[in-house]
């Protein structure tokens, strides 16, 4: 299975938008440090996830969501609640 997933920081406001192969080894890489982009800004919880058999569909929502503004914003305020 491949993840696009949201995980959000605890100690500051910021919201994270990646994709996996392995979610749970992702998540401890983004908690040790060990992602340039979410350095020093953890810990992480996992706040949504979506999973797929094709690791390039994945890929491609990934994309999908990150360059188009508006498609991440309806994602948001569908799980506005599990985000905040």
């Amino acid at each position: 299975m491949f993840y696009v997933y949201i995980i959000k920081s605890s100690s500051i406001n910021y919201l994270y938008l990646g994709c996996t192969g392995n979610l749970i080894k992702r998540l401890d890489q983004h908690n040790c440090n060990k992602v340039n982009s979410t350095k020093n800004k953890g810990p992480f919880e996992i706040r949504y996830y979506e999973a797929f058999f094709s690791k390039e569909d994945a890929f491609n929502r990934e994309q999908k969501l990150k360059k188009n503004y508006r498609g991440l914003q309806e994602l948001r305020k569908r799980v506005k609640n599990s985000l905040s």
